[in-house]
């Protein structure tokens, strides 16, 4: 029976030399019993850190790298079991070399032991302070290597741009809301006209005050027989004088939701294509 272990420097075979442990799994081990239970059959070394990295990756994923099938087709014999600390890379290993892996609770026990005595039981191969070095320069690697590669990134963007979607939603209609009350004192018969809040932002913004409506040009705002209406709606309007400086801010809040309603729209345009590339 061999244990597959994972190290910051390389892969490592240890053969049990008591069974009867492995079955019992009834606690951590002393230095020197742990070395008389497992010994180093093969170890196999990484080159460098992104030799390490793909290695890593490989095995939270699943996979079986190169290395660790050369490895395990050199020292597996057959009809030898192999303890695993991954059920995904126990399955990949028995698909690809016909080995026979074991994963239980009992092995993870084992795994711990292991990783308590690692550095007596690769000999002195690779001292402790350079095994600290190499996790520490893997951990990094494997962090960036999730950050750019992370499967679920695409994801994250089209949640983040819904979420957005939804907050401008609010506010956009919080915003209009308030332009329609605000503008309605002095020209109430508007919002009957035009219902549509962009189109209704973007008179205020053309007329200003209503008695600018007879010499207000609203293409690009609305339909030529609404603008009409608009205008002779202006003529007879029951709305309350209002000061410049009340224009002033109307019109800012104005400026506001159509900018708002314009952004919205190349929001909902991003939102569209990145769906249809993610499900098309």
């Amino acid at each position: 029976m061999l244990v597959l272990f994972e190290t910051p420097s390389g892969h490592a075979l240890f053969k049990v030399t008591d069974e009867a442990h492995v079955k019992a799994a009834t606690g951590f081990l002393e230095e020197r019993t742990a070395s008389e239970t497992f010994k180093l059959k093969a170890f196999r070394r990484f080159d460098d850190t992104l030799d390490a990295l793909s290695a890593t990756t490989a095995t939270l994923e699943g996979a079986l790298s190169k290395q660790l099938k050369k490895l395990l087709k050199k020292h597996v014999d057959d009809g030898e079991k192999l303890l695993v600390s991954d059920p995904k890379l126990g399955g990949a290993v028995k698909d690809a070399l016909g080995i026979q892996c074991v994963f239980d609770g009992s092995v993870m026990e084992i795994m711990r032991e292991i990783r308590g005595n690692v550095d007596a039981l690769l000999g002195g191969g690779t001292s402790a302070s350079d095994q600290r070095t190499m996790a520490l320069g893997l951990a990094h690697s494997l962090s960036r290597y999730k950050l750019k590669f992370s499967p679920d990134k695409v994801d994250t963007m089209i949640v983040q741009a819904i979420g957005l979607l939804d907050e401008l939603d609010k506010e956009v209609n919080t915003y209009a809301m308030r332009l329609r009350e605000w503008y309605g004192w002095h020209f109430p018969e508007l919002a009957k006209i035009t219902s549509d809040n962009l189109a209704y932002a973007k008179v205020v913004q053309r007329m200003q005050v209503r008695t600018n409506a007879k010499n207000t040009d609203f293409a690009g705002c609305v339909l030529d027989e609404v603008a009409d209406e608009i205008k002779q709606a202006a003529e007879i309007s029951m709305g309350t004088e209002i000061s410049d400086e009340d224009i002033t801010n109307i019109t800012a809040l104005a400026d506001q939701v159509v900018s708002l309603m314009e952004y919205r729209a190349t929001l909902f345009d991003y939102l569209k294509n990145r769906m249809n590339a993610v499900a098309p």
